[in-house]
């Protein structure tokens, strides 16, 4: 294959033909040339292609145009123009394009155009050498590519194509993964904050618990103190006694079908106490209560001492918690020495004395 390098050309000599034709007679005698400077008035610019425009008739125009164009090759040959006929070389001067040369890059460090131009200066001597340009199918493989192991377009597409998928599905994974994560992580916090919750629901119950125990605690102690404080203002009405009867049993020896009070067996004589401070309202036979003292507290209860065998206060009297005010003895209708006591509320209505004393702190 020829070198892509063009071939030299030979040096333009412009003959008299250049010229249009001249008249021999009007030439004679003038045997000396006058040095002739192309400027920008007498030579076109040069752009792409050299192409001589003919202008109509020969003339002057077209032997300068002709001559102009003939001079600059002559000069890029390396030589100077000379006329035939052994007339004076022709000086030509051109301007000083070595700054420009000099900026301009070395063709053969330019992508794709140093593989086609051979060097002559490192070329072997002896037949013409071939340099083999890059092969089309490289075009579009980057130095990635290369190193990748792909060498032809098509298949530096197909590995970028493939790259691209493969990013795109690790994107995909990724965001999967991420979404999973993020699940998790929720799913964690909602189960934390459930146990959360339970734990906490279970700490109130334990804590209700634990205030309801104390406040019942307190209440109970509070009770006690209570019936303890009220034990030593209140008394039981007799000692060394038997219940013998309580409160609501039901007999036919009873009027109202059923005891109405209760009965404290003891000896006759022992003494009976005044369980309260309170005012004596009425002392006497009560019919089948024999001999009875009725003792009305300040909140207006009554208390009934029934069979007494004597009396030892008067209506109208004050007692106070423990004084004697009778003694045990079996007047009226009843089957032995004991004594019968009732309560009555201030509204009337008849209450279970042993309740009742329980309630005053006393346990019979």
């Amino acid at each position: 294959m020829a070198s892509n390098r063009p071939a030299p050309q030979a040096a333009y000599i412009p003959n008299d033909d250049d010229f249009g034709g001249y008249d021999q007679e009007t030439w004679q005698g003038q045997e000396t040339w006058q040095e002739w400077n192309p400027t920008e008035e007498s030579v076109r610019p040069v752009r792409g292609r050299h192409r001589v425009h003919k202008k109509g008739g020969g003339g002057l125009a077209r032997s300068s145009t002709v001559l102009g164009v003939g001079v600059i090759a002559a000069v890029g040959a390396g030589g100077i123009a000379t006329a035939q006929d052994g007339k004076a070389p022709v000086s030509i001067s051109m301007p000083d394009l070595g700054a420009v040369t000099d900026s301009l890059p070395e063709a053969e460090s330019l992508p794709g155009v140093g593989s086609l131009i051979s060097d002559d200066s490192a070329a072997p001597a002896g037949p013409e050498t071939v340099t083999a340009a890059a092969p089309l199918t490289a075009a579009g493989v980057s130095h990635t590519d290369a190193q990748q192991g792909a060498t032809d377009a098509g298949e530096a597409l197909r590995a970028r194509i493939m790259q691209q998928a493969e990013n795109q599905q690790d994107q995909a994974d990724d965001a999967v993964r991420t979404a999973a994560e993020e699940a998790a992580v929720k799913k964690a916090a909602e189960e934390a904050a459930a146990q959360q919750k339970q734990a906490e629901r279970k700490a109130d119950a334990q804590a209700a618990a634990k205030k309801k125990k104390e406040r019942e605690a307190r209440e109970a102690k509070a009770l006690a103190e209570r019936r303890a404080k009220l034990a030593k203002s209140y008394a039981l009405p007799t000692s060394s006694y038997t219940i013998t009867s309580h409160f609501g049993v039901a007999g036919s020896m009873w009027s109202s079908g059923h005891h109405t009070g209760l009965d404290f067996a003891a000896p006759t004589g022992t003494p009976l106490k005044a369980v309260h401070t309170g005012t004596v309202k009425e002392a006497g036979w009560a019919g089948a209560y024999g001999y009875r003292t009725v003792l009305e507290l300040n909140d207006g209860t009554e208390v009934w001492y029934c069979h007494q065998s004597s009396m030892t206060v008067g209506a109208g009297q004050k007692v106070s918690t423990g004084d004697v005010i009778g003694r045990v003895g079996a007047t009226g209708n009843v089957t032995g020495p004991h004594l019968h006591m009732e309560v009555h509320t201030a509204g009337g209505s008849t209450v279970d004395p042993l309740a009742w004393l329980q309630s005053k702190g006393l346990n019979p």
